[in-house]
């Protein structure tokens, strides 16, 4: 019995070490980038820290409790039977004078402002998990690789959990990457896959930086937490404020409610859009996700002209029906008078025309 218990543990900790030994996983800040990390006002005790004290679980509840709810609690209408609706925008021949915003599904969207390319948070593999068989794109949503995406100024990333960056669609995006944006530690992974470390710029909340003559960004706090193995919180999480001289926009990548976004609203605000998290929530860890009441309360304090939803209708990562979260901001939107952004995978949305109508794509679609 001894034997075969060893036995079983060599096994499992080869297995384990082997997995986290794949390049997918990225490599741990060290070195210069470490001592950077350390100096970091957000970098306490070991480890990158919300603004607020934060549990990834609310009080009273173990991960053991969700682990069985996610598993094996009752599930009606998480993922879709249907495939998802999509539309198919020609991003490789836009015209380099139009503004506008394309979304990919989840957090994964282009964006083109004043003639520049944007990408945020892009995840072409149909996977938001380092394994294959797990957490799958909706049927339909995949309607984009990176084959169909341009030359990218600027590849912005959140923070570096799966559903964000993607080791797969990042080797296929590079060449066409001229310059990483992302959270401070963040660069870590993507110079360990062979990005040229000049090519990327780590921000730590309150940097601000010039990227050309009218293009300024700032990093601001978001309440949420960062890895891609065992080891949490190593690399910061962020969200973004984009300054042209003809837009202001804010990415709110993911994160919790706290008094964070009324203190970004005041400083950086109005908002000419708000692009927000809306889905996959759970009351359970409402901490470091926002719950629908919450991101009605967040748009408030951003002071935001129009709202655009993400973070749903391509991964099942909650309980809820796959398009609740659609359905709930819609109602709100109708009730409070919010101009929302409700556009289907590959629409072009014309981010300077407040005429435009969006359908909601959704109803009929089981």
């Amino acid at each position: 019995m001894i034997l075969i218990t060893v036995s079983v543990i060599l096994i499992v900790s080869s297995a384990t070490v082997f997995t986290l030994s794949q390049a997918k996983f990225g490599k741990l800040p060290s070195g210069e980038r470490l001592e950077q990390i350390w100096d970091s006002p957000n970098y306490r005790n070991g480890s990158f820290q919300n603004q607020s004290i934060t549990r990834v679980m609310a009080e009273g509840v173990s991960y053991y409790e969700v682990g069985k709810e996610f598993f094996f609690g009752k599930k009606v209408r998480v993922s879709p039977v249907d495939n998802i609706p999509s539309v198919k925008t020609d991003l490789l021949h836009l015209r380099n004078d139009k503004d506008v915003l394309v979304w990919f599904g989840h957090s994964s969207y282009f964006i083109q402002i004043d003639g520049r390319k944007i990408l945020v948070d892009p995840v072409f593999s149909g996977n938001a998990s380092p394994f294959l068989f797990s957490i799958k794109a909706f049927k339909g949503t995949d309607r984009y690789t990176p084959d169909d995406i341009p030359e990218i100024d600027y590849l912005f990333i959140s923070h570096d959990h799966w559903d964000h960056l993607d080791y797969e669609t990042i080797l296929k995006l590079k060449p066409k990457i001229k310059k990483v944006i992302c959270a401070l530690g963040v660069g870590s992974h993507f110079e360990y896959w062979g990005f040229d470390k000049n090519s990327i710029i780590e921000m730590d909340w309150n940097d601000q930086i010039t990227l050309d003559s009218d293009f300024v960004v700032n990093a601001t706090p978001a309440r949420h937490f960062s890895g891609r193995g065992f080891k949490r919180n190593q690399t910061l999480w962020t969200s973004f404020v984009l300054q042209t001289s003809t837009m202001n926009i804010f990415i709110g990548g993911d994160g919790g409610y706290d008094t964070h976004f009324a203190e970004i609203g005041k400083k950086f605000g109005p908002f000419d859009l708000a692009i927000l998290e809306n889905g996959q929530y759970n009351k359970n860890w409402r901490y470091i996700h926002l719950l629908p009441d919450d991101l009605k309360k967040a748009f408030k304090d951003l002071n935001a002209r129009r709202l655009f939803t993400i973070h749903s209708s391509k991964f099942a990562l909650a309980n809820h029906a796959w398009d609740e979260p659609l359905i709930k901001i819609t109602e709100s939107s109708k009730e409070l008078n919010i101009p929302l952004l409700t556009p289907m995978i590959g629409e072009q949305v014309n981010l300077k025309d407040d005429a435009q109508k969006f359908s909601e794509w959704w109803k009929g679609v089981e």
